[in-house]
């Protein structure tokens, strides 16, 4: 399996080097007709995904530094996409939560995202995209356990 998984490997290197580039957030952000900055864009999706969530675990998923992403939730909290609250597990630390008007340009963003997507699978069969969905969710919640273990 050594082979197989240097396979892998390369491909997730490609994968993660076209993810980290800034064209597909620009790409997307236009395609939504949202007026956002391509720095805010990942932090609006995964407070949303994740929400209510702490600045230093959302720092943590988006490999940024802690004092960046709170700068940067103040402008998306200035912005009114998001808000801070009380972490319902600590009530010590601020939570970032998703507002409505945030939500309404998330939805905006999976419509855009959706149709990106779908022109990429345009030539794979429906068994084809359904196991990839599985076995990529399969290996992504083993590498987020991983990752809690180390």
């Amino acid at each position: 399996m050594e082979k197989e998984i240097r396979e892998l490997r390369e491909a997730l290197l490609d994968l993660t080097g076209v993810l980290n580039r800034p064209q597909p957030d620009s790409a997307l952000i236009e395609a939504a007709g949202v007026d956002l900055e391509r720095a805010l864009f990942p932090l609006l999706v995964r407070v949303e995904r994740l929400g209510p969530i702490g600045i230093v675990e959302l720092a943590e998923l988006a490999g940024r530094d802690y004092t960046t992403v709170s700068r940067q939730i103040s402008k998306l909290e200035a912005l009114g996409l998001v808000a801070r609250c009380p972490n319902p597990e600590d009530r010590r630390i601020r939570a970032v939560i998703i507002t409505n008007q945030g939500l309404a340009m998330t939805a905006e963003l999976d419509i855009a995202r959706q149709k990106i997507i779908a022109k990429l699978l345009m030539g794979w069969k429906e068994e084809e995209v359904k196991s990839l969905s599985l076995l990529l969710r399969r290996f992504a919640d083993d590498a987020l356990s991983w990752v809690k273990t180390i």
